[in-house]
């Protein structure tokens, strides 16, 4: 955690924000108090929460042709006879 006074984050800012994408937390100060922080965001976006909720779902599911045409013979109507 960097802890920086408003005048230098002004001077500064991209090498701030490029600690900041690294992951790292920017405390900004005002007379020597916290008045902020400058934080990673953590949430996912939905491109990918979509592919991590696939990767846990991998060799749990089985995967098929839906549409080709079966070797049996339809029987779902045989018990309604």
């Amino acid at each position: 955690m960097t802890s920086v006074n408003v005048t230098e984050l002004r001077q500064h800012l991209p090498e701030y924000l490029k600690q900041v994408q690294r992951g790292e937390e920017v405390v900004i100060t005002l007379h020597g108090k916290t008045i902020a922080r400058i934080v990673p965001d953590r949430q996912e976006n939905a491109r990918e929460a979509a592919l991590n909720r696939l990767k846990s779902l991998q060799g749990t599911v089985i995967c098929g042709d839906i549409l080709a045409p079966l070797d049996e013979a339809w029987a779902g109507d045989a018990d309604n006879l």
